[in-house]
C-alpha cells in the first residue's frame, strides 16, 4: 500500500484507499469514500505524529530491494545486473512513477514482485490491476516482458526469520507463565464480502502462521497460538476476531503476557508502530497484561532478505527455462464478478507465456 511520507500526504493517501473498488465496493463510492477518508484524516494524522510524522515503509522497502538485488546479482549472474523499483498503490512513489522510471531505463524484462507475502485480491490483486493500467499507458506497444511473483508466505527463509524473531520474544517472558502465553498472529483484516467470494488471503495467512508454529515446535516452543485480524475500518463487516477484542479476552482469562506477531507485514509502518505498539499495548496494560511483546517486523533482517533474493532466483529460473504458468494467480475467485480482474489476469498470463530469460 505504501504510506504517507509526511502528515501533509495523509488526506491523499486515505482517499486513494477508500476510492479503490478492489478493496471495498460502496454505494456512491466517490462521495462516500471521500467522506470516510475525510472523517479519518485528523485521527490518522495524529497517529503518524506519534510515530515521527510519516511512514518508514518507503525507507525499508528500498533497503530490502537494494540488498536483495545485491544478492541476486550473485545468485543469478546470467540475468544480472538487477535493479529494484518501488511501486506503491496509494502513496509516492506510485506505480506510475515506477513505470516512468522503468521506461526511462529502457528495461525490457520486469518481475512484478508483490511485497505482500500472502495474496489477496484487495492487496496484490489491486496492485496488479493498477500495474496493468499503467503498463498499458506507458508501454502501449508491449515492449516489456512481464512475469509475476504473487505470493510467497511459505518461503522457508521467511518462516525461519519469523520464527527466530518470535523465539527471541518468547524467551523474554517470565518463566512462571512463559509456556502458556498465547502467540497471536495479527494480520490486516478483510471485509467479509471479499472473504465470501473466495479470496485466498485468510487461508494463506493461516498457512504461514501454521508453518511458523511448526518451526517453533521443533525448537521446543509449546505456546498456544491464534490467528487474529486488525485494522477494520468503515461500515462493512470485517473478518474477525478483531485483535483488540482478543487482547481483552486473553487478559480476562488471566494471561499475564501476550506475544503479537505481524505475520502479514514485512516492514514497520502505521499498523505496527501505532496500532500494535501504542494502541494495543495501552489496551493490554489497561486490562492487566504485564508483558506485551510485539515481534519485530522483517525490516532489514538479513535472513528475510536472502529469502526474497532466493524467491526471485527461483522465479527467474522457472520462467526462463519453461515459461511455467502460475495457474494459482490466473484462477479467479469463485464469486468474482469484477471484470478488471479478468482483464488483468489475462494480460499477465499472456506476458508470462512471452517471458524469457533475458536480463531483468
Amino acid at each position: 500500500m505504501g504510506g504517507p511520507r509526511t502528515t501533509m500526504d495523509v488526506k491523499d493517501y486515505l482517499e486513494r484507499i477508500f476510492l479503490d473498488r478492489d478493496i471495498m465496493q460502496l454505494p456512491a463510492q466517490k462521495l462516500l469514500g471521500s467522506f470516510l477518508a475525510k472523517m479519518r484524516v485528523k485521527k490518522v494524522k495524529h497517529e503518524y505524529d506519534l510515530i515521527g510524522g510519516g511512514s518508514p515503509i518507503e525507507k525499508w522497502t528500498n533497503h530490502q530491494g537494494s540488498e536483495m538485488v545485491k544478492l541476486l546479482d550473485q545468485l543469478s549472474p546470467e540475468t544480472a545486473p538487477h535493479k529494484h523499483y518501488v511501486a506503491f498503490r496509494y502513496s509516492d512513489p506510485l506505480t506510475s512513477d515506477a513505470m516512468e522510471e522503468i521506461m526511462s531505463d529502457n528495461v525490457k524484462r520486469v518481475v512484478a514482485f508483490s511485497q505482500y507475502p500472502q495474496y489477496s485480491c484487495s492487496t496484490t490483486g489491486s496492485n496488479l490491476n493498477e500495474l496493468y493500467r499503467q503498463a498499458k499507458k506507458y508501454d502501449p506497444k508491449n515492449t516489456i516482458k512481464w512475469s509475476v511473483i504473487d505470493r510467497w508466505g511459505n518461503n522457508p527463509l521467511f518462516i525461519e526469520a519469523m520464527a527466530n524473531n518470535i523465539e527471541l520474544e518468547v524467551k523474554k517472558i517470565d518463566p512462571s507463565w512463559r509456556d502458556s502465553t498465547p502467540i497471536l498472529f495479527s494480520a490486516h483484516s478483510l471485509p467479509l464480502q471479499v472473504v465470501d467470494r473466495g479470496d485466498p488471503y485468510i487461508a494463506e495467512v493461516c498457512s504461514s502462521s501454521l508453518m511458523i508454529i511448526s518451526e517453533l515446535r521443533k525448537r521446543g516452543i509449546v505456546n498456544p497460538y491464534r490467528v487474529i485480524w486488525q485494522s477494520a475500518v468503515g461500515p462493512l463487516r470485517w473478518m474477525g476476531p478483531q485483535t483488540e477484542d482478543v487482547i481483552e479476552q486473553c487478559a480476562k482469562r488471566g494471561h499475564k503476557a501476550l506475544v503479537l506477531v505481524p505475520v502479514a507485514f514485512t516492514s514497520d509502518h502505521i499498523e505496527t508502530l501505532s496500532e500494535l505498539d501504542i494502541e494495543y499495548c495501552e489496551l493490554a496494560k489497561e486490562h492487566g497484561v504485564q508483558q506485551f511483546l510485539r515481534v519485530p517486523a522483517m525490516n532489514g533482517n538479513s535472513t528475510f532478505i536472502k529469502g526474497l533474493a532466493e524467491t526471485v532466483k527461483e522465479h527467474l529460473d522457472l520462467t526462463s527455462v519453461s515459461n511455467k504458468i502460475n495457474y494459482q494467480l490466473y484462477e479467479r475467485c469463485p464469486g468474482c464478478d469484477f471484470e478488471q480482474c479478468s482483464i488483468t489476469k489475462n494480460f499477465f498470463r499472456n506476458q508470462c507465456e512471452k517471458a524469457t530469460g533475458s536480463p531483468s
